[in-house]
């Protein structure tokens, strides 16, 4: 009954996210086209291209024929789990989406409605929060950790309502987390020796919940006793599989966003920003919060 109370919802919602989705991409191409003929704004395409890839991950991962399967296979709760909070928000910044969606909005609605709460002390207040890396790391930290405690991973799994808050909190703490890596206003890496530490950090979650899953003994998700073991794999087999996948992706792309984050840092033109940066710290002057307040 599960399965088909999943079923009998999931095609109108598939749709619903779909429609979302792609009205997203239009609104972004529409404001991305503009600043491309406006010769005082050039837009790479390269931006585009990322922004659009990153709302197709996140369509593979909620509504895909892939993302139905996830009741069979842990390895394809896994694989959503990696493109909503791992793969897609960093390519979304990347896209730096600001400038497009603002230009192509209604610029009476920018001015009279976004412009002012943008300035209000609210906005500001919560910009300084929600931007703050230690915030932004513990709220990851625990949509990953507390989603895969087996009592709630049940419970998303048993309930579509409590699924797609699943997978909306993957991805709105994933955003999160990339926010303090990658400048979303001018889509570039921040050249920071802070965020090669933040990045080390944030690995040490998923290898505490890989190496249990990887290296337990016991299927810790029962729910998957009952699947039709696709690929010929046992629900034991399933969760090495999963963790492992998990563990070799999240552990690769941080170790080379954190390379080339240090390669630049290193580089001749990056010299002066490192030279700065510590000058701050001895200084004890904050760095983040204005950040924020500026990515606004």
């Amino acid at each position: 009954m599960t399965h088909l109370h999943h079923a009998a919802l999931g095609s109108s919602r598939t749709v619903f996210l779909t429609l979302i989705l792609i009205f997203t991409a239009l609104i972004y191409l529409r404001g991305w086209l503009s600043l491309r003929s406006n010769s005082l704004q050039v837009r790479s395409a390269w931006r585009a291209l990322s922004f659009l890839l990153g709302l197709f991950l996140i369509w593979v991962a909620m509504a895909s024929p892939i993302a139905a399967l996830d009741h069979e296979l842990l390895i394809i709760h896994m694989l959503q789990h990696l493109l909503l909070m791992t793969l897609a928000p960093p390519l979304i910044w990347l896209g730096a989406p600001k400038d497009p969606m603002l230009h192509a909005l209604p610029q009476r609605f920018v001015e009279r409605r976004l412009v002012p709460w943008w300035r209000s002390r609210a906005s500001r207040t919560i910009g300084k929060l929600l931007g703050r890396p230690r915030f932004a790391w513990l709220a990851a930290c625990v949509a990953l950790m507390g989603w895969h405690i087996p009592t709630l991973f049940a419970l998303g799994m048993r309930s579509p309502g409590w699924h797609l808050f699943e997978h909306t909190s993957f991805l709105l703490t994933g955003l999160l987390f990339w926010w303090p890596v990658v400048q979303p206003a001018a889509g570039l890496f921040r050249q920071d020796l802070s965020i090669v530490l933040y990045l080390f950090f944030a690995t040490l979650p998923c290898d505490i919940l890989s190496g249990f899953l990887v290296f337990s003994d016991r299927v810790v998700y029962p729910i998957y006793f009952s699947s039709s073991h696709l690929l010929g794999l046992s629900p034991l087999e399933d969760q090495q599989c999963a963790a492992a996948l998990m563990w070799t992706c999240v552990t690769v792309l941080y170790f080379v966003v954190g390379a080339i984050v240090t390669m630049r840092l290193l580089s001749p033109h990056g010299l002066p920003q490192v030279g700065l940066l510590q000058a701050k710290v001895r200084n004890g002057i904050p760095q983040r919060s204005s950040q924020v307040v500026e990515a606004l």
